[in-house]
């Protein structure tokens, strides 16, 4: 049996997990979870409180949270590669990067979904401002280099790329060209189209 498993549903944020599972190559088991039934069940409840998935579990340990489990498991697998050395330059352009997609970006794009809008004014209220500011600050940051930490791809770049993609897909973004751009690239990688494939054979047949 395997130390790493990953509790996901191919209808949900499991798909960041599984990309970044598919990166670091280390085996895993997979265990699908529905909703409503065995997301809410005890065993589960468990290992998440929240009901929900993705975790990923390694040695026992539980993580859950997607930007979380994109660091953990970059840290826990250097061969990999996915992210840049603690003392070096892209270390904090990396935290930076990783924490505006799950904070800012993620609240923007959910209160602009649902229609939430603030008073007039009170921008300041809120911590990511306002949602142009928001697709705004990372456009610049798309134009201004490849990759969002030092001169390779990272697990940074994994779940801003799989975010935006969401939104690219669902319509709950624009579709700028830097982030078009931004995403085909990082979507051609190997290891999205073998964890795509892997989720896609998941998904519940109809007709």
């Amino acid at each position: 049996m395997s130390n790493l498993t990953l509790y996901t549903n191919p209808m949900s944020r499991g798909r960041i997990a599984r990309w970044m599972l598919e990166e670091i190559g280390a085996a895993y088991e997979t265990i699908v979870l529905d909703y409503g039934t065995t997301m809410k069940d005890q065993t589960y409840l468990a290992i998440n409180p929240m009901g929900k998935v993705p975790a990923v579990v390694h040695d026992g340990a539980v993580i859950t949270e997607n930007a979380a489990i994109c660091a953990y498991l970059a840290d826990a697998f250097p061969a990999a590669g996915l992210a840049p050395p603690p003392s070096g330059p892209g270390r904090a352009p990396y935290y930076r990067w990783l924490f505006y997609t799950s904070g800012p970006y993620e609240a923007a794009v959910t209160n602009k979904t649902f229609n939430f809008v603030l008073p007039p004014g009170r921008e300041i209220s809120v911590g990511y401002g306002s949602f142009g500011a928001v697709m705004y600050t990372l456009e610049q940051t798309l134009l201004a280099a490849p990759y969002l930490a030092g001169d390779g791809f990272s697990a940074a770049d994994l779940y801003l790329a799989a975010q935006l993609n969401f939104g690219l897909l669902f319509g709950t973004i624009e579709k700028r060209p830097a982030f078009v751009d931004y995403v085909a690239r990082q979507i051609a990688r190997p290891a999205y189209l073998r964890a795509t494939a892997l989720d896609d054979a998941l998904m519940p047949k109809t007709g």
